[in-house]
């Protein structure tokens, strides 16, 4: 065991503050990793404040940080996939059985005995485990990943959350040249939902309810903007999207959406909003539409998802911040003042 600098919130009411956590020696097949950048997701702001506490309450201290990328400084013996030096990344999932269907099949999001980045029991320590709000991280190399050279890396580290959560879908519900894709909300999902869209060859347009928003999609990779209050603009779309991917955690009317899908045409939710959307019968009936949702993706679609973004050059857009600075990107989080995604500079732990 060692000691680390990490930041952790004490109660669902205290602001995040500088702490010590233990994290565990490497083990034979572990890598140890100097955190450079951690991505801010909004799940964090929830876990922190115990607001999932009917699902996943929240064990005190939490250090939360599910968007790591970082420098390789010590490895176990049996390790072959990582050298001291590389950088390294993981994601929103540390460990899993690896022997159930859901594992053997690359799907470990789905293994019911996975194990969570942070707040999750960890075998280890017989604790929790504790994410990337910290300057270093031990994981197993089966979910330690390669970020391409040339990538930067602040804007990489979203990549493992909004990256993978976005991407995924997309993989499955077979994006590619010619298809006609929706993406509804421009915030951190969303964007990175347009650049994929893009990058993957399809015709893109993007639904926000906030006309300020064109410019910045369009620049995104959008080759059309569509105001969903208005349903004229709603209206010369119907019937016509092989795929559209809500972003949206608001509640809203998916049913508007819904009815602008084709004949076997998806629509799927990455976005959680808190209360149970009504779905209208008819609108999945007529066209045999489909609805669905995606998580993150397996350890194998993740690198994947790192090896395509290398090759076109595509990160989040962030704002790094001091780790100092984290209560209040919090606040701004919930405004939505932000574009797109904050990513702490965890040099800022060492001051």
């Amino acid at each position: 065991m060692y000691n680390a600098k990490a930041f952790s919130a004490a109660s669902e009411t205290s602001p995040l503050d500088s702490t010590t956590i233990v994290r565990r020696d490497p083990t034979d097949t572990d890598v140890q990793i100097e955190i450079l950048y951690c991505g801010i997701c909004h799940s964090d702001l929830h876990q922190v404040r115990n607001e999932w506490s009917g699902a996943m309450p929240t064990v005190y201290p939490c250090v939360p940080g599910h968007e790591i990328v970082g420098r390789v400084t010590k490895v176990g013996s049996a390790v072959t996939k990582f050298k001291v030096g590389d950088t390294a990344a993981v994601g929103c999932m540390v460990d899993s059985d690896g022997t159930c269907p859901e594992c053997l099949a690359g799907f470990e999001q789905f293994c019911a005995n996975s194990t969570l980045t942070y707040n999750f029991p960890d075998k280890h320590t017989g604790g929790v485990t504790y994410g990337g709000y910290s300057d270093s991280i031990v994981v197993d190399q089966r979910f330690v990943l390669h970020i391409p050279s040339g990538l930067d890396l602040a804007g990489a580290a979203p990549l493992l959350c909004a990256g993978i959560t976005t991407y995924s879908p997309m993989h499955h519900w077979g994006v590619t040249k010619g298809k006609k894709v929706g993406i509804v909300g421009l915030g951190g999902l969303g964007h990175m939902g347009v650049k994929f869209a893009h990058a993957l060859g399809a015709h893109v347009v993007l639904f926000t309810t906030s006309p300020n928003k064109k410019e910045d999609a369009l620049r995104l990779g959008a080759d059309e903007v569509v105001i969903s209050r208005n349903a004229d603009e709603m209206a010369k779309h119907a019937g016509s999207f092989d795929f559209i991917l809500d972003a949206v955690s608001a509640d809203h009317d998916i049913n508007a959406y819904l009815h602008l899908l084709r004949r076997d045409g998806n629509l799927c939710l990455v976005g959680a909003p808190e209360k149970p959307l009504a779905v209208a019968a008819f609108n999945l009936l007529f066209g045999r539409r489909s609805l669905s949702g995606s998580p993150v993706g397996g350890i194998a679609e993740t690198q994947e998802m790192l090896d395509f973004c290398g090759k076109h050059n595509i990160t989040a857009d962030v704002e790094i911040i001091p780790i100092q600075q984290v209560n209040e990107a919090y606040e701004r989080l919930l405004k939505s003042d932000i574009k797109y995604r904050f990513v702490i500079d965890m040099a800022s732990l060492k001051g």
